[in-house]
Parts: C-alpha cells; sequence; structure tokens
C-alpha cells in the first residue's frame, strides 16, 4: 500500500513545487533576538518573528527558567488532574487573570490547544457560533470539533454580522468569536461594536489575543485596554509564545465558570501533559515586568510607527495596520519567496507568505517590527526593500 501512496505524495510534492508554494525552512544557530545567526554563518536582522517586546532572549527570563528548574525539575511527567498541577501553574494562572481583568485562567501546551479545547465543551447542536473570515486555522479547528450552528462574517464586517447575529436568534446560546489583531494584515477587530451587538443580539464574546497581548494598548493589555472593555469579553485566549517571552503554552482566560467547565471537559487540557516549571516560571516572570513598566511597548509602538511611515514613503502597497505587523503586499506568491531571498542576500531575514496561508493572489512579505529592533536595524530594513522592490520592479 505504502507505495501507492507515496507515488502519490511524491507527485503532490511536485505539484506543490511547481506552483511556487512549496515552504523552505531555514536553520538558525543563535538565540532569537532582533540580529540572529544562520546555519551558513550569516548574521542577518530578524523581521518575521513574533518576539514583539524582545524578550526571547531577555537574561531575566533566562534566569527565572533556570530557577524554575532548580526548584521544581524539568517536567510535569502528567496531565494536570493527576498529578500535573504545581504551586507555579497556578501563580501564573492568577497573573493572566490579573492582567487581562479576568477572573480565572486556564493554561494551555500552546494556543491552537486552547481555541481547540474552547467551544466543544461549552456549546451544542443548539447553539451558534459566529466566527470572523478571517480568524486564526486554530479558532477554524475548534469549531470544527464543536455541533454548534456556524456562521461566519466578513472580516471585521459589522453589518454582516449583524445579519450573522439576526440569523442565530433561533439557537440557545450566541458565541461571537475574532481575533484581536489578524495575524497576515495587521489590522485590529473593532472591538467597541462588536461589544455593542453582542449586548443588542444577546450573545457572548471570545477573543484570541495572540498577537494583540503585549502589543495593543498602551501597556499592552491588548484590545480590551485599546477600546476600554475590560471585563465585558466573557472569554480571551492567548499565548506566551509571542510578546510574552516567545517560547510554548497558551491560555484561556475569563468568566470564572467557563474556566471552571474547560478545566472538567476541554479535551487538549485533560489529555496533555502541563507546561515544564521552567517555562511557566519566566512566564510568572514576564507578568512582574510587564506590571513594573511599558517602556517596552513605547519603544515597538516607535519603531513600529516609524518604519510604517518609511515604507509607505517608499512607495511600497502596505494594508493598513494597528499593531507591529506589517504587511508589504506583492500579490504574486513566486514573486514573494524571490523577493524573500533577495532580502537575505542583504542581510534581512523576512519571509513571503502566499496560499494557503493567505488567499491566492494576495501574496506578501510580512513584516513584524519588535523592540528589540533599533533605529539602524529599522533604517537597513527599509533600505534593502527598496533596493530589492526596485531590482523585481515592485516600485519605481
Amino acid at each position: 500500500m505504502y507505495e501507492k501512496i507515496q507515488k502519490h505524495l511524491r507527485k503532490e510534492m511536485e505539484s506543490i513545487r511547481e506552483a511556487g508554494l512549496f515552504k523552505e525552512e531555514r536553520i538558525i544557530t543563535s538565540p532569537q533576538s532582533g540580529e540572529i545567526e544562520l546555519n551558513t554563518g550569516e548574521k542577518v536582522l530578524n523581521f518575521c518573528a513574533n518576539n514583539y517586546l524582545g524578550l526571547s532572549n531577555h537574561p531575566k527570563l533566562i534566569e527565572a527558567a533556570k530557577e524554575g528548574l532548580d526548584s521544581h525539575g524539568f517536567g510535569m511527567s502528567s496531565v494536570r488532574f493527576i498529578c500535573g498541577t504545581q504551586d507555579l501553574h497556578k501563580k501564573l494562572e492568577k497573573k493572566i487573570a490579573e492582567f487581562f481583568g479576568t477572573e480565572d485562567t486556564i493554561l494551555y501546551a500552546a494556543c491552537f490547544d486552547a481555541n481547540g479545547g474552547v467551544f466543544e465543551p461549552m456549546l451544542t447542536s443548539e447553539d451558534a457560533i459566529i466566527s470572523d473570515s478571517l480568524n486564526h486555522a486554530s479558532i477554524i479547528d475548534g469549531v470544527r470539533l464543536c455541533k454548534a450552528h456556524r456562521y461566519r462574517y466578513n472580516n471585521a464586517d459589522m453589518a454582516d454580522l449583524e445579519e450573522k447575529l439576526k440569523m442565530a436568534q433561533e439557537q440557545r446560546f450566541r458565541v461571537i468569536v475574532t481575533d484581536a489583531v489578524f495575524s497576515m494584515d495587521g489590522n485590529v477587530a473593532p472591538m467597541d461594536k462588536i461589544i455593542e451587538l453582542a449586548d443588542k443580539y444577546d450573545a457572548l464574546v471570545m477573543i484570541d489575543e495572540c498577537h494583540s497581548a503585549g502589543v495593543v494598548g498602551k501597556t499592552g493589555r491588548g484590545v480590551t485596554e485599546l477600546f476600554d472593555i475590560r471585563g465585558k469579553v466573557e472569554i480571551i485566549t492567548g499565548t506566551l509564545g509571542k510578546a510574552f517571552g516567545g517560547a510554548i503554552g497558551g491560555f484561556t482566560t475569563g468568566k470564572k465558570e467557563i474556566i471552571e467547565l474547560l478545566r472538567q471537559r476541554s479535551r487538549p487540557y485533560l489529555f496533555s501533559n502541563s507546561l515544564p516549571p521552567s517555562v511557566v516560571n519566566a512566564g510568572i516572570k514576564m507578568f512582574d515586568m510587564m506590571a513594573e513598566t511599558h517602556e517596552l511597548q513605547d519603544k515597538l509602538h516607535s519603531n513600529t510607527s516609524y518604519f510604517m511611515d518609511k515604507m509607505k514613503n517608499a512607495g511600497f502597497d502596505i494594508k493598513p495596520t494597528e499593531s507591529a505587523i506589517i504587511a508589504v503586499m506583492l500579490y504574486d506568491a513566486k514573486l514573494s519567496q524571490d523577493f524573500a531571498e533577495k532580502m537575505l542576500e542583504e542581510g534581512i531575514y523576512v519571509i513571503g507568505f502566499y496560499y494557503p496561508v493567505v488567499p491566492k493572489g494576495q501574496a506578501r512579505i510580512r513584516v513584524q517590527v519588535s523592540a528589540a529592533h533599533e533605529k539602524e536595524h529599522l533604517d537597513k530594513c527599509v533600505e534593502a526593500f527598496i533596493k530589492v522592490g526596485k531590482k523585481l520592479n515592485v516600485i519605481k
């Protein structure tokens, strides 16, 4: 049998390559930072990591991780409800709830698990999920695992959302779910208007803060801070793997009763090992640092504005953004790969994004600005974009 499927798989890989959609993985030999080293020996500036606050290699987090190893060991060898819950896990859950102004928190191995495990325990075929069309794949997969009725509204389109809410009035419970920041475009969901519609049509609200927590809002507390709606969102999911240190680990935080139910019935929580003590202790330290100052957020916001202005003035087609994600539109998949390769030759590490990560004909370079970047890094990146853009006839 394998010979048959092997032939099929090889044909599939060949077609992916021919279409210019094959994804190569570059190998990094240094810690994650604003400047990194590749296995080729090249030192390049990294503009495509989710390391928004530059914490992925922060000495305080490294020290906290070591302390967690020394005090609580390497791994848990268990799920939470058997013998996988340490005092550190409970402390981190409390810190997350305090940060977002919620009632309780549950930890997961990743936010993919948090989004995958939130709908099925809570909703049945009597209920409805109303989901933004550009929501993350993890939300889409989580919805698939649930028997609730599914409604899909156009990205950030409040008129369409209202129509879907009217249709969902037949169901018992309704949940509006949206990314806070849409990871491919960088735009922020209009949470103030979503809350208004949720109140009008009797719906709960769930937001995925993966690309907004630590980034959006004056102190980085995400879209609930940005729109002054803290405490008005029933479910928030997020990750420790982006702005919050860049390691691994996800969470769901929100209303107490929802979190209690997830502890009892959420399959990714019940059947996955607990987060290791080193990651948890570093997470605790990170939230302590966030409570002390928002200096890194200030630098990130300044860097993002500076870079955006430079790129627009250079003539690049940039999607509107309210985050640290800047989508430089190229539209053609092959062009996006060629552009990224030539940027690497200029010492800038970026990646071309194309179908199926983004819709066909919407290929782009997604630039992610970080507090780890200095002005000279931003200037070098813009200069490289201009040089390559002219060479490939993207700009004049």
